[in-house]
């Protein structure tokens, strides 16, 4: 069936990623992975294409895009070839929605343009050691200073995408105290020069998958944040959170939907050349009938993340939507993958081959954004359960 959600302007951009990815991404892929993160020159590249600054206002050095597709075809490209932009998808994806949405005129004037070129990477510290998805237990605190003019921040986030080289790191701490009727109050949102005293970056976190991408542990000890780095207002930040949370979902439900075609690519592309007792695995009907299926699970997650790609755009795409999409295609996408992986054979278990990069970078997806038993519950409430 011919896919409809992507118009002509959508499809050159592809063509320009894809190129890039062969060029740029894919001979240096293996070395990537092996140090833990992609080189900072590389944000600047991603910068200078142009990837950084789609949906940034014209004023401040971008191109302006209001829809999330095009973020759709760099997620799509990337899981087609077996690779990743780093943290970037923290950037771009988590982090700027709420810069243009919470900041400042002269905040944005003031970090937008460098946001752009990827002279400042950014990411969000929300997860804190021993809380999980639990945000409004948090514990780091900042704490207004006499005088007014700065928060002294103290406390520790854990599992920070991008963490390890970002310049401004979007910090959820609480301003006050929960309140005894909802403890979800007092949480505020500070843009934190990653340069100030104080501020430390622990670990790069040696994870399952996601090689490339570099993951961290942030300590703040007494770092003064000037008031004018406060995002939105003092105390709103859970519902600012809330708010970002259906795109953040769909962006995952996207990667693990373009995982899941990537998948029956390599499996598709391996059984054809490999050959055993004489044949190709291809010719085998237990191959055909698992590429059969993993092929109709894939249409499947398609039309789940197009209809929702849409309802994206016409600003319709409610929470519940989205953890519902997020649901089933990651859900769906490690049984695609795991069958895809046991068509390699004992290859599959070799991280050289891109199936088995696959098996592992997809199990964070249920997990992160909220785990699928969050997103059970949140479906469930909007059936009135």
């Amino acid at each position: 069936m011919r896919r409809t959600v992507f118009n002509e302007d959508h499809e050159a951009f592809r063509e320009t990623i894809r190129d890039f990815i062969a060029a740029e991404v894919v001979p240096h892929y293996d070395e990537w992975e092996k140090q833990g993160y992609v080189p900072r020159e590389f944000y600047l590249s991603l910068g200078e294409l142009g990837v950084f600054g789609i949906e940034v206002p014209e004023e401040y050095g971008g191109a302006g895009e209001t829809s999330f597709k095009y973020q759709a075809v760099i997620t799509e490209e990337t899981a087609r070839a077996g690779v990743s932009f780093g943290g970037s998808g923290v950037h771009t994806a988590l982090c700027l929605p709420y810069l243009l949405k919470y900041a400042t005129e002269e905040q944005k004037r003031r970090w937008l343009p460098p946001f752009v070129t990827g002279e400042m990477m950014t990411a969000i510290a929300m997860t804190e050691p021993g809380t999980g998805s639990d945000l409004a237990g948090m514990k780091t605190t900042a704490k207004l200073s006499e005088d007014g003019t700065h928060y002294v921040l103290n406390g520790a986030k854990t599992f920070i995408t991008g963490g390890v080289q970002a310049d401004r790191v979007l910090v959820c701490c609480r301003t006050a105290p929960p309140s005894p009727q909802d403890r979800r109050t007092g949480i505020s949102i500070l843009v934190v020069d990653a340069g100030s005293e104080g501020y430390a970056v622990g670990r790069n976190l040696d994870k399952l998958g996601l090689k490339s991408s570099d993951t961290a542990e942030l300590s703040f000890t007494d770092v003064r944040v000037p008031v004018e780095d406060l995002l939105g207002e003092e105390g709103e930040a859970f519902s600012y959170l809330t708010h970002n949370l259906p795109q953040e979902r769909l962006g995952i439900a996207l990667g693990a939907y373009a995982q899941a075609a990537a998948a029956v690519r390599f499996a598709q592309e391996y059984v054809t050349d490999r050959t055993v007792f004489g044949k190709p695995v291809a010719a085998f009907q237990n191959t055909k009938f698992t590429l059969a299926d993993c092929k109709a699970d894939v249409d499947a997650m398609q039309a789940v993340v197009d209809r929702a790609l849409d309802a994206m755009d016409a600003g319709e795409l409610t929470p519940a939507d989205a953890a519902s999409a997020k649901l089933f295609t990651t859900e769906l996408a490690a049984k695609v993958i795991d069958r895809c992986l046991q068509l390699h054979g004992g290859y599959g278990y070799m991280r050289e081959y891109p199936i088995s990069r696959l098996y592992a970078d997809t199990r964070v997806t249920r997990i992160y954004g909220g785990t699928s038993e969050v997103m059970r519950s949140i479906v469930a409430k909007s059936m009135g359960l």
